[in-house]
């Protein structure tokens, strides 16, 4: 844990948003599988989260490095639960 907070902290502001940014966006895919598969409370609780972290992404990435690994880890460990109730996600195979 020190370790991606070592980490968190050698990475500018901006990459830092970034990688918020990209975090959010996997929680609301996660949010929509789990929607489609009739789990709510999990797309709920998801979506909520990844609408918290976009919103305040530009303060994380500017705040305290700690509490940034915090978020991240708590995002982390959401989308690893649905990830480990849903091994085999869904893949789509249309073509545009």
């Amino acid at each position: 844990m020190e370790e991606m907070t070592h980490m968190i902290k050698d990475l500018s502001i901006e990459e830092r948003e970034e990688i918020f940014v990209d975090i959010a966006r996997t929680l609301e895919d996660t949010a929509r599988e789990a929607l489609f598969e009739g789990n709510m409370q999990f797309a709920e609780i998801s979506n909520n989260m990844a609408e918290a972290i976009r919103v305040n992404a530009d303060e994380l990435a500017r705040d305290d490095p700690e509490n940034a690994e915090r978020v991240l880890l708590q995002a982390a460990a959401m989308i690893s639960q649905f990830e480990a109730v849903h091994p085999y996600r869904m893949v789509s195979m249309a073509v545009h």
